[in-house]
């Protein structure tokens, strides 16, 4: 199982008005969780938040404006653009996408390197990074071995990568995210599991698609949804049977959710072990097979 989201140009550098420069990063439009390309209100974070308070002005030079319109209690902004060409032209031109801050050289090569090779519907603000690890030479090579594909889609926002600030875990709220799963997925899944084969998710935002909508609609259903699942140990997993990801930061609820999936002790036992191989970790790092615990 693939996520089929696209990186959105999210990263806004715009000039405060009095002086400075102030940075969006674009979550999604207000009052909708899908991405669209024409709307002109969005959900953001903001740098420097002190600075940027309701009634805010941006400049982006000759491209236009914006204007901030509100603020959220965990420092959320509700920002209108006044842009002189079309919105989604211009954040392709002047956006950028948004690299973790650990990735500290934003140069073009990194870029292209952050968006996966079947990524298809725009809408997300980070990259499922266990994707990153696919080629078309090793797709074929799956093709040969006879390994059936198919695919969702996770909007990847808050929910995601925001980390962990509450002393305990059950205190951390998780926002949520966009999904959407095609019937011929669910009909692929319904099919392999009768047949006693193994449901391979590729990345925790298809863990979290799949789970969350058996979790909150009583059933694997084709469609669209949001969740706002938070996966941790004492889960019971449903669907996914064995999970392709990176190793995570410390504090994260990937972290907890993959410790949830396979054992707390064996997760444990893993990022030792990577630590004493020198494995590379987070977005461009190096990835684990992981198959569920069973109780």
């Amino acid at each position: 199982m693939l996520n089929e989201t696209a990186v959105i140009q999210a990263r806004l550098i715009g000039h405060l008005a009095g002086g400075g420069r102030a940075e969006f990063l674009l979550l999604h439009p207000v009052g909708s969780l899908r991405y669209d390309g024409a709307a002109r209100t969005w959900v953001v974070l903001a740098r420097p938040g002190r600075r940027l308070r309701e009634g805010s002005l941006v400049s982006f030079g000759d491209e236009g404006e914006a204007i901030v319109r509100s603020t959220h209690e965990d420092g959320r902004r509700e920002v209108e653009f006044f842009f002189r060409a079309p919105f989604e032209e211009t954040i392709e031109r002047i956006g950028r996408l948004p690299l973790p801050p650990y990735i500290h050289h934003d140069d073009e090569a990194s870029q292209q390197r952050y968006q996966s090779i079947f990524a298809r519907v725009p809408g997300s603000v980070a990259a499922p990074t266990a994707s990153l690890h696919f080629s078309p030479e090793l797709l074929a090579r799956l093709d040969e071995r006879g390994i059936e594909r198919c695919s969702i889609v996770l909007d990847i926002g808050l929910g995601t990568f925001r980390p962990i600030s509450t002393e305990r875990i059950d205190e951390h709220e998780m926002h949520e995210e966009r999904y959407e799963i095609p019937a011929s997925s669910v009909a692929a899944i319904e099919a392999a599991k009768r047949a006693g084969r193994r449901v391979v998710a590729v990345g925790t935002t298809v863990l979290r698609a799949l789970e969350g909508c058996v979790l909150e609609r009583g059933a694997l259903l084709a469609g669209e949804g949001a969740t706002a699942c938070f996966i941790k140990p004492g889960f019971d997993f449903r669907v996914v049977d064995a999970l392709i990801t990176n190793f995570h930061l410390p504090r994260s609820s990937l972290f907890i959710l993959v410790s949830a999936f396979c054992g707390r002790r064996r997760m444990l036992d893993a990022y030792r072990e990577a630590v004493e191989r020198e494995y590379r970790f987070f977005s461009f790092g190096d990835a684990m097979f992981l198959e569920r615990e069973r109780r």
